[in-house]
């Protein structure tokens, strides 16, 4: 087989829309990806949310814009913390020895940079003042944040900053804790600022998108997606909101030495998140209720999440135990076929649940909150999807 140059993207595609595209070709004309590889995340996200559109939808929008495969990132990986996202995505990739290279967006541009950032994150996670900070209640960012002030010059405290930045941080930290063979690459984000309410040119965010799709507004957001993608096939839309009551309902039944199992609960957080869910009247009054100077929102609403699905530190802690396939190309396939891979790979749920213990439970885990995921559309689907769903297969 000729040698290829194949890249890495970690990704959400939440929804798929122009800064996507303008990423994946750019990877290609910049540093000479010939294949391209998305590790995504599948029924729901990092925010602690519901992904707008089904994981196959995605893939398949993906694929038409210049994605030659898409895997999917475990769902105990994908609410986790950006530190562990980062690992289990790139446990997977470091596990495909096709993959010469890992692209990631960032404010910054700057690779070096990044890397010496990432060194500073590593030197506070072990410095005495951080922890001390932490056990005086500030959140994680916000220790290791003024840690970092301490003892590094300006340039590096400003790209902790930047959620791009800091998430691409993470990406380098995985890399580097693995010893991984896989060359880091960034491009600069341009346009429409992470979570920004505004648009810049042909760029929008991606909450941007979400919130206006929610609210129906399509004729406003089209020329912010590709035309082969989401809009055009009319696909559902799912909505987390269409579980509030059931996650209410949940949070009520369980006791406080239950909701500790959940990641990213500790140091009472279970206590204060139980007797507000004895009140709340919907989870967001719940997670306002529950906030403290600790917890940023997106963890509390992970943690939220987490313990709606039954998802428990133990299941967050393992590397993924397989490579599941959601969709690919004749590019694709190449990819998997260049060399041995160090991780079994199928499209098939099912036939994955059979190689070992470990494949075992994390499949019937992404089963089972597949099974909820599918009560967020206005027409509620079916259980047993994630077991008889096709992946995506395209001609290039």
């Amino acid at each position: 087989m000729p040698e290829m140059n194949a890249a890495a993207i970690i990704c959400e595609y939440n929804p798929f829309h122009n800064g996507h595209k303008y990423h994946i070709e750019e990877t290609r004309r910049r540093f000479g990806a010939t294949h391209i590889a998305a590790v995504m995340s599948g029924n729901f996200t990092q925010r602690g949310d519901a992904a707008i559109f089904d994981k196959w939808q995605r893939a398949e929008t993906a694929l038409r814009n210049g994605v030659d495969l898409v895997i999917e990132l475990p769902v105990a990986k994908a609410l986790s913390s950006a530190e562990q996202f980062a690992a289990g995505a790139v446990g997977i990739i470091s596990a495909i020895p096709a993959i010469k290279m890992l692209s990631f967006g960032s404010e910054c541009g700057d690779i070096e940079l990044l890397k010496e950032s990432a060194g500073a994150v590593q030197y506070a996670q072990e410095h005495d003042d951080f922890l001390g900070r932490m056990r005086r209640g500030l959140s994680y960012p916000a220790a290791l944040q003024k840690t970092i002030e301490d003892f590094y010059t300006g340039d590096v405290v400003d790209v902790l900053t930047a959620p791009n930045n800091t998430l691409a941080v993470e990406y380098l930290k995985a890399l580097f804790d693995r010893g991984s063979r896989v060359i880091p690459v960034t491009i600069e984000r341009g346009g429409a600022a992470h979570d920004s309410g505004e648009t810049a040119g042909k760029f929008a965010s991606g909450s941007y998108l979400r919130n206006k799709i929610l609210s129906g507004e399509y004729d406003a957001i089209s020329e912010y997606m590709p035309l082969l993608g989401q809009l055009e096939s009319g696909c559902a839309v799912a909505d987390i909101s269409r579980l509030n009551t059931a996650i209410l309902a949940k949070l009520r039944c369980m006791p406080p030495e239950q909701l500790a199992k959940a990641p990213n609960i500790s140091h009472g957080l279970e206590q204060r998140m139980s007797k507000a869910a004895r009140i709340a009247r919907s989870p967001e009054e719940l997670l306002m209720l529950t906030k403290t100077k600790r917890y940023t929102h997106a963890r509390l609403r992970r943690a939220l999440l987490c313990a709606f699905l039954d998802i428990s530190k133990a299941d967050a802690k393992p590397a993924p135990a397989y490579i599941r396939i959601l969709g690919m190309n004749d590019r694709g396939k190449e990819i998997l076929r260049y060399k041995e891979l160090s991780l079994p790979a199928d499209t098939s749920l099912k036939a994955l649940s059979g190689r070992g213990a470990a494949a075992k439970k994390q499949a019937m885990l992404e089963e089972r909150t597949g099974n909820i995921y599918a009560l967020c559309f206005a027409k509620p689907r079916a259980c047993g999807l994630e077991f008889t769903r096709k992946p995506v297969i395209m001609d290039n």
